[in-house]
């Protein structure tokens, strides 16, 4: 194992030679305090930076074992070591030549709590894995700006990242135990009979569509006096807020009163969330999946029939594919798809939904009969979820109140703060009916299990990550700018590389996409993301079955086989 001094020595010996000179890096070298492994070397200064691990033993990082004592912790712990880490780097961080030179970096995080490939704790030592840009002038070596880069900045940047003594001790404690209280919390959902909470004081609204910090001038949630609960927490202790119960739930009100940013808090409390957001104490069944149309999107071989039957021409809806899907047949699929994940609570909002498959009032029952129309509208489908499979509807509805008849719960935004209006809303129903023809059925329909056709597996597969829009794969772009529930880039490069996995182990056509799910999920529970990639990610961060479903059925290369 080369030594710190040796590390220096081989980059000042190869000053001013080709960038390939590098390549030679790729090894284990011995610091004093850790240990540096360089797994990758870019092959080009303007590539992408070379990889590497930093392993620090306990013995001299010293984290306390509290800090990472159960399943919770250790996650909070690690994305704590990532922020740190990447707020030292950019203190640290100078242009050192062409290209990425001089970069010293890891993944960034943002406003939730994910595991992260970025770091790593055990009771032997602690890990980060860094990209770093080796500098050059031109297309040559700058072999004294590396050395000043990786024998300098390097240690100091481990020293003010990793050893205990350096960190805000009340910061990472607050961290941990703030991740900790969300995931008991989450835990205990079910047990109240609730698919959400939100705690008082809460912020909800964001700074901007593109910007997830918390709003500097945001109003606090307060509960509504019939559906205020109690917890106590592990680490907060007592705590109160707005239980949503199980059922189905509709959040009214006036135009920018709050309805959808009170949905979009739901929809991210399936997450984890730092401390200072002011969504730490929203928390939400972690199976929610937000449902949306998505006019374009592909589908293959979906069951959509409990909700469209009888297409011109006729087209199968038991087993429905397109490459070019209406907002219809869209909702429709989504909706089977996260079902056939697993999913025990929808999330709805009537903006971002065709208004056809939503409801079909009755005076439209009158001019178009039923069997010239092939949509069943989910307010006739809606209850039968709940009472045949248990599944759950958060609804924000400000253009209908057909939705008052099939409604357990009704809440009011006013000002962004919520009422409890259920009983106003019941007694609305019963003094203006409303004469529709329930069109559901007497039941909603199976679940039948689907398999997707076989995808030849190639030894040479690039796929990479859009943000949080699309993932590509051999350069073919799946669409996932509609999956609301991705939260950070991490994730679409970690399910880019697990749908690759899957065709190069899985997708042969002989299982369900239950199944598919499955296996991919339960091989990164067994083995991380490592066995995934031919180096050591330190970008990755874990995902919900949800989302990886929501990939693999967005992949076109499905529906043309």
């Amino acid at each position: 194992m080369t030594t710190q001094t040796g590390l220096r020595q081989f980059l000042s010996r190869i000053d001013g030679q080709s960038y390939k000179a590098y390549k030679d890096l790729e090894r284990q070298y011995h610091f004093p305090d850790f240990t540096l492994l360089i797994d990758r070397v870019q092959g080009d200064p303007f590539a992408s930076p070379s990889q590497c691990r930093v392993r620090m033993p306990q013995a001299n990082a010293k984290l306390p074992k509290f800090l990472y004592n159960s399943s919770s912790r250790e996650v909070a712990l690690r994305d704590f070591l990532t922020r740190q880490c990447d707020r030292v780097a950019h203190s640290l961080r100078q242009k050192r030549g062409s290209g990425s030179s001089g970069l010293i970096a890891i993944s960034q995080p943002r406003q939730t709590i994910l595991e992260r490939t970025s770091a790593f704790v055990n009771d032997d030592w602690v890990e980060v894995r860094l990209v770093v840009g080796l500098p050059a002038f031109g297309r040559r070596v700058a072999g004294r700006q590396a050395a000043e880069m990786l024998c300098d900045d390097l240690p100091e940047l481990i020293d003010q990242s990793l050893r205990y003594s350096a960190l805000d001790a009340d910061a990472v404690l607050r961290h941990v135990e703030v991740a900790e209280d969300a995931d008991w919390l989450r835990s205990h959902l079910a047990d109240r009979g609730l698919v959400a909470f939100i705690a008082d004081g809460a912020l909800l609204p964001r700074r901007s569509g593109v910007d997830d910090r918390p709003l500097a001038d945001g109003i606090p949630f307060q509960a509504p006096v019939a559906l205020r609960v109690e917890f106590t927490c592990p680490n907060r202790g007592r705590v109160t807020g707005m239980g949503i119960p199980a059922g189905i739930t509709l959040i009214v009100g006036g135009g920018y009163h709050g309805k959808s940013t009170l949905l979009h808090a739901i929809e991210r409390g399936v997450y984890n969330h730092i401390p200072g957001d002011g969504r730490e104490l929203v928390i939400t069944n972690p199976t929610a999946v937000k449902i949306r149309a998505e006019d374009g999107r592909s589908v293959a071989n979906v069951d959509i029939s409990p909700f469209i039957n009888r297409l011109p021409l006729g087209h199968s809806t038991t087993q429905f594919s397109t490459e070019n899907a209406s907002g219809s047949t869209s909702q429709s699929a989504t909706i089977m798809e996260a079902l056939e994940a697993g999913t025990k609570l929808l999330l709805v909002d009537e903006d971002t939904s065709a208004t056809n498959f939503m409801i079909r009032d009755r005076r439209m029952q009158a001019l178009i009969s039923k069997d010239k129309e092939p949509i069943t509208p989910f307010i006739d489908k809606v209850r039968q979820l709940f009472i045949e499979h248990g599944v759950s509807t958060i609804l924000v509805m400000g253009g209908s109140g057909d939705y008052f008849d099939v409604a357990d719960t009704v809440i009011a935004m006013q000002d962004f703060q919520p009422q409890d209006v259920t009983h106003q809303a019941k007694a609305i129903a019963q003094q203006y009916t409303t004469h529709r023809t329930a069109e559901g059925g007497r039941q909603f329909g199976t679940f039948l299990p689907r398999r997707l056709p076989a995808l030849q597996s190639s030894e040479f597969v690039k796929w990479k990550a859009h943000d949080l829009n699309a993932i590509v794969i051999d350069r073919e772009e799946i669409d996932l700018s509609a999956v609301e529930q991705l939260v950070d880039p991490a994730q679409l490069r970690a399910i880019a590389a697990t749908l690759v996995y899957l065709q190069e182990h899985y997708l042969n056509g002989t299982h369900t996409v239950t199944e598919l799910l499955d296996y991919a999920l339960s091989d990164i529970q067994a083995g991380g993301f490592d066995p995934l990639t031919y180096c050591p990610p330190g970008d990755f961060a874990h995902f919900r079955r949800f989302e990886l479903a929501a990939a693999l059925n967005r992949w076109r290369k499905l529906t043309k086989i």
